[in-house]
């Protein structure tokens, strides 16, 4: 199943992306942990087209320690936008760690959203909040899909915490580097049971 990531050739002859969106992406320059600068952007941008992805959103990381407002990214994705001229199409969300802020936030209604209302969000690898499932509930009554970000990461998550978040009509997403092997073996392997079982 997973024989290309095995093999020497590039993504762009693999043909791997081709058409493809990009949904979860730190290419939004200096607002987070990813990108620095608008070249970087500009160069990642242009690899990414190169490679036959089509649409990219960017979902800069929104937390307690990285405080991005809305108007921030929304000011910081336009002078992006100006700056490249290439055929992709760029979109704008946002990856909200589960925290007070992001309770805040909620209560406010203040999310850049991907399509149909669809929240992306993220928490600690290590340990959920404790009212994790509570959280999620508010999140749909409010109205919104809450798209959880790479869960095969959480190490405190078990095949039952995902089937819960199912039912509850939570969507799962996956970390490509995942796959790679990139966190380790007990990651991948995780993340190839989710593929397995349909769950992304």
């Amino acid at each position: 199943m997973f024989g290309f990531f095995n093999s020497r050739k590039s993504l762009a002859e693999s043909g791997l992306l081709k058409g493809s969106t990009d949904n979860h992406s730190h290419i939004l320059y200096g607002v987070d942990d990813g990108v620095k600068t608008l070249e970087e952007s500009l160069q990642i941008l242009s690899f990414m087209e190169t490679s036959g992805v089509k649409h990219i959103w960017l979902t800069p990381h929104v937390m307690e320690d990285v405080p991005n407002t809305t108007e921030f990214l929304r000011t910081r994705f336009e002078e992006l936008k100006s700056a490249y001229h290439g055929g992709l199409e760029l979109s704008l969300a946002s990856e909200n760690m589960i925290d007070s802020l992001f309770m805040e936030r909620l209560k406010n209604k203040d999310f850049l959203l991907h399509e149909g209302n669809r929240l992306l969000v993220e928490t600690s690898t290590w340990s959920g909040p404790m009212d994790l499932w509570d959280i999620l509930d508010d999140v749909i009554l409010a109205g919104y899909t809450p798209v959880l970000a790479h869960p095969e990461r959480y190490r405190y998550m078990t095949q039952a915490d995902y089937d819960k978040l199912r039912d509850m009509g939570v969507l799962l997403q996956l970390n490509l580097p995942s796959i790679l092997g990139v966190y380790g073996e007990e990651v991948a392997h995780k993340a190839e049971i989710l593929l397995e079982k349909g769950m992304y």
